[in-house]
């Protein structure tokens, strides 16, 4: 299979892509801003599974928004996309009267128009060769009616979009073959959670949050198709 994953040097990113190495003869895009992470899950890959390639992409996501022919080395390297999980993501904790413009606008752009970016801008490989299943990971705090946390709004909202996002895309991608869903992850053992809940600790690791994604992104389109669904065992 043809697969993308962002945000790949750390946490769930890094142990999806490894999980899928282990699962088959894929060609797994590894797409984040750290080389040196990167080479390392490269070689990771290599000694679980040599048949799988993986390809790492060193690209700050940012720039796709004003330069999407960033995504070209994407579109050469695979003729077509089984999937895609948009899991890049920013974080950033501070109170609402005082963050910043651009540090909102900077998780705004990370959380939201990336994703939608990168579909965009790759939909033409998509649905080629049978399905291709999109996967947004979300978050509980961008899923309607969980618990919210102070220094989070932005974060939350960011996230919800994201989430809104996915509802509406099967109309637009009607009889496309192309799928779309959203996990709002709950807490698991990622620098991200200890950024966002300082001091906890989460119920799951990220390898163990990590095998739900690659599982879901392998089969939860024969089950679902504009869903948001929570994937949650705590609070936070």
């Amino acid at each position: 299979m043809n697969i993308i994953v962002t945000g790949a040097s750390r946490g769930i990113g890094y142990e999806m892509v490894r999980l899928f190495a282990g699962k088959g003869s894929h060609h797994i895009i590894a797409i984040s801003r750290n080389e040196e992470r990167l080479q390392r899950l490269v070689k990771d890959c290599k000694d679980i599974n040599p048949e799988t390639s993986v390809i790492p992409l060193i690209l700050d996501l940012l720039e796709i928004l004003d330069d999407p022919d960033r995504l070209a080395n994407v579109k050469t390297a695979l003729d077509h996309i089984d999937i895609l999980i948009n899991n890049a993501g920013n974080l950033t904790n501070k109170a609402f009267k005082v963050i910043s413009l651009k540090e909102v606008y900077d998780m705004f752009s990370t959380n939201f128009f990336v994703p939608a970016m990168m579909i965009r801008e790759l939909i033409s490989h998509m649905g080629k060769k049978g399905k291709t299943h999109i996967v947004n990971i979300g978050s509980m705090g961008g899923f309607q009616g969980s618990s919210k946390y102070p220094g989070l709004s932005y974060y939350s909202a960011s996230k919800a979009a994201l989430a809104l996002l996915t509802e509406c895309l099967p109309g637009e991608l009607k009889n496309s073959n192309i799928y779309v869903n959203c996990l709002a992850l709950g807490s698991a053992q990622t620098e991200m959670f200890n950024e966002a809940f300082p001091g906890s600790k989460a119920v799951l690791s990220a390898v163990e949050m990590a095998e739900y994604v690659v599982n879901f992104a392998l089969n939860g389109h024969k089950y679902f198709n504009g869903k948001i669904i929570p994937v949650a065992l705590s609070n936070p």
